[in-house]
Formats: C-alpha cells, sequence, structure tokens
C-alpha cells in the first residue's frame, strides 16, 4: 500500500497537483525576489548641514545628486540648517544620521568622524588704515561676529584667554550682508569670521570693505593660538601664509599666526560599520567626481585615525580608509559553508516534488504491506469473486517477491501471512455462505 502522502498526491489530478506546483515556485521565487531587494536596496540617511552663505550645503546637496546617479548603495536626503551650530544641535537631538560639524560644537558626544569635509580660519580683520593690529589694541572696541552663535566657543576662549571682559572688548553678532554697512557706519571697529582659506571666501572678505591696490585689510594675529589649542583640543594653531589677501605690499606681510577649526561629517556612533564603509568609500568617489564643479570638494580628506583623536573616526570609515574592508569571503563565508547542506534540502524537496507530481512510479513498502492491506480487503469483502481475487493477489505477491527480491524477507515470515489470510478467506466464505442461507430462508 502506498504511504498516506502519495496517495493524497495521486488522488489529485495531475493538472491539479501542476497548478499548485507551479503555485509553489513562482511563491517561492516572489519571495526570494522581494529578499533580494530588500537586501540589495539603497539606504538613506538624513544629513544636517548649514552655513551662513549656503555653500556647505550646495556642496552637500551635489554629493548627494552624485550618489544617486550613481546608484550608490547608500543615499543621502540634506536638511537645510542656518549654520554648522545649527546642525549640530540637531544631530546632538537625534532628529538626523548625519551632519557637517564644526569640531567646537558643544555636543558631539554621539558623533564619529567620517570625512574631514573643510578647515575653517578665524580671522579678526580691521578696516584698511586701521591701527588694530594686535589682540591688545581691541581694548574698548566693538567686533562684529559674522556666524554668531556657530562661533560663540571661539569668542569663548580668545575672551578668557585674553582676558577681554576687563578690555571692555563687547563683541556683537551681525548677519553677513549688515557687515560691510556696519563697518562703514563704524558701529564695529574689526570683523571675525571664521572660513575656509579659498579663492571665494578670501573675496568675500575684501568686499565687506573698500579697498584698492594699496588699501587692503588688516589682519590681527591670534599670538596664544598655540597655547589655546593646549587646552582646547578642538582648535589648532595655525600660520596664514603671507600674501594671502594678496594687495601691495602683501597681507598679511609675513605668515600670521591664528586658530583653525575642521568641519567634520559626522555618523552616529550607532549606524552600522558596513554601512559607514558604504558611506565613506560613495563620498570619496564622489568628491572625484565632482571636483571640477564644486573646487570646496577638495578640501575633503581623511580624519585622523588615531585612537586619541579629538573627534574618534567611526570604524566603517577606519575600515575603509585602513583597506580592512570585508572580503567577499568574510562578508559570505557562513553562507559558502551553509551551501551543501542547502543544496542537499533542495534536492530532498525535489525528489519530493516528482513523487508528488506521480510521474514516476510510487516505490511501494514490498510484500508485508501489500499482505497487510490484502487482510482488511478481506475483512470487508462481501461476495466470493472478491475473495477469489484477493486469492489471486496473494499469488501474485508471492510470485513478484521470489522473482526480485528473494532474501529480503524470511519467507517463513510470509508463509504465516499466508496462511492466516487463507484462514480470513475461509473464515469470509462460511459468512458469507451463512448469510445468504439466512437471506434465502426469509
Amino acid at each position: 500500500m502506498a504511504p498516506k502522502g502519495m496517495a493524497l498526491s495521486t488522488a489529485l489530478p495531475l493538472r491539479l497537483r501542476i497548478i499548485l506546483l507551479v503555485g509553489a515556485v513562482l511563491l517561492v521565487a516572489g519571495g526570494s525576489l522581494l529578499t533580494y531587494r530588500y537586501l540589495t536596496r539603497a539606504v538613506s540617511l538624513t544629513v544636517a548641514v548649514g552655513s551662513v552663505d549656503g555653500e556647505a550645503v550646495n556642496a552637500m546637496s551635489a554629493i548627494a545628486s552624485r550618489l544617486a546617479a550613481t546608484n550608490a548603495p547608500v543615499r543621502l536626503k540634506v536638511i537645510d540648517t542656518a549654520s554648522a551650530f545649527d546642525a549640530a544641535a540637531m544631530f546632538s537631538a537625534g532628529k538626523a544620521d548625519l551632519a557637517v560639524v564644526r569640531g567646537d560644537a558643544s555636543d558631539l558626544s554621539q558623533a564619529q568622524a567620517v570625512v574631514v569635509v573643510a578647515h575653517v580660519v578665524a580671522l579678526f580683520v580691521a578696516p584698511p588704515g586701521s591701527s588694530i593690529n594686535s589682540m591688545e589694541k581691541l581694548k574698548g572696541r566693538t567686533v562684529g561676529v559674522i556666524g554668531g552663535a556657530a562661533n560663540s566657543k571661539i569668542v569663548e576662549v580668545l575672551t578668557k584667554e585674553y582676558d577681554l571682559v576687563r578690555a571692555r572688548v563687547v563683541f556683537k553678532n551681525i548677519a553677513l550682508d549688515e557687515a560691510r554697512q556696519a563697518i562703514q557706519s563704524k558701529e564695529v571697529s574689526s570683523l571675525l569670521v571664521v572660513i575656509p582659506l579659498t579663492k571665494k571666501y578670501l573675496t568675500m572678505v575684501r568686499d565687506l570693505f573698500q579697498t584698492g591696490p594699496k588699501m587692503m585689510p588688516v589682519l590681527i594675529p591670534i599670538e596664544s593660538a598655540g597655547a589655546i589649542a593646549q587646552v582646547e583640543r578642538s582648535f589648532e594653531s595655525f600660520d596664514v601664509p603671507k600674501g594671502t589677501l594678496r594687495g601691495t605690499p602683501p597681507v598679511p606681510d609675513d605668515d600670521l599666526t591664528t586658530l583653525r577649526a575642521s568641519l567634520y561629517l559626522v555618523a552616529n556612533k550607532k549606524l552600522g560599520v558596513e554601512l559607514v564603509t558604504s558611506l565613506t568609500q560613495a563620498v570619496m568617489n564622489a568628491r572625484r567626481d565632482l571636483l571640477s564643479e564644486q573646487p570646496i570638494l577638495a578640501q575633503i580628506a581623511a580624519p585622523s585615525v588615531d585612537p586619541d583623536a579629538f573627534i574618534p573616526v567611526h570604524p566603517g570609515a577606519a575600515a575603509f580608509y585602513n583597506g580592512t574592508q570585508q572580503t567577499f569571503l568574510d562578508k559570505y563565508g557562513n553562507e559558502i559553508y551553509l551551501m551543501p547542506m542547502l543544496l542537499g534540502a533542495a534536492a530532498t524537496l525535489l525528489a519530493a516534488t516528482w513523487k508528488f507530481l506521480g510521474i514516476k512510479k510510487p516505490i511501494t513498502d514490498g510484500p508485508l504491506d501489500s499482505l497487510y492491506a490484502l487482510t482488511r480487503q478481506t475483512r470487508n469483502a462481501d461476495s466470493d469473486d472478491e475473495l477469489s481475487k484477493i486469492e489471486g493477489d496473494i499469488d501474485r505477491i508471492m510470485d513478484e517477491h521470489k522473482a526480485t527480491s528473494p532474501q529480503e524477507i524470511d519467507v517463513a515470515t510470509l508463509n504465516v501471512i499466508v496462511h492466516r489470510l487463507e484462514s480470513l478467506i475461509n473464515n469470509r466464505r462460511t459468512h458469507i455462505a451463512m448469510r445468504r442461507t439466512q437471506r434465502s430462508g426469509t
């Protein structure tokens, strides 16, 4: 007798079995496709970025567009904030996955560096012909601070280092588009700007003053920059090269000491290693492709990978810079190891499918099961013809067994079962005869 599962499959029409099989294959294929699409989908990350002139937003938007155009595994959604200060605040509040922030931002406890976006330099600038050429000569003056809250940290450290409160120096936040008027009206005697030393921003500084070939702004050095940097690790001492503002004579007329800070693209430390590795690679590739369109991207560089770096590098970014990204075997070693077992399972499933379709004649479990099945048929037989057919089946089963596998089952065991069947057949014949006689008498 065939197993119950086989009986169920052969009981169904072949067409229905094929339809069920095709449905199962389509279901598995659809599930596999959805799984593949899910695993290979591009991950979208939000990045908070802002600057006084909007240049940082434009640069990051260009990178985001490039990532989308090249089907990078990571995409960026740029959130425009008013300044780097606001971008840092949004990041600290957990409202963005990434942010472009200055190293002197207030709360970067959840931040890990991905790339250095740019370096920004603090410049104290006085109008042409001004006598203010040192921090001491700011005494009793008002300094206009372009960038406002974003530069609050640098104002704080300078005030402390030079005791500017006692010197009655007042810092006043002013907007970029108001700076020229503030200088002309002598509302402020000098300006504090923190900018990258690029052609665009240096031209912007010169345009804030009425200048000529021999009338250039005065740059005020921060001579204590080294001492400040030792205490405040977010800053470093930096020498502005001679002639940075050009002019005749050159401005400055010699290398000028000041403070420099870095702008970082930072990621939340909770982001996965592989995700940030992909992000870092995508950003560096975009930088290479966009240099001709966005010259400011030339300043993008790798952050310090030293363990004691001021802003620690994200492990995913470090893997990219150190060349320790996972190899194919690292990523898929487990899958390769499991593949033989999966193939074995697939072979088993294929065999079950083949049997389900009933294309191949099912293999019986041998003469014992067949004889036991005849026992049940004997008990249910209602005529001599059925019993005669059962006797014929017994003879056929015994002949087939002797011809194909005479050693598989002990012949004595089969004989016992056959004798029992013959006894049952005789009893059933007697029962049928008695029942027939009773019906005739009635």
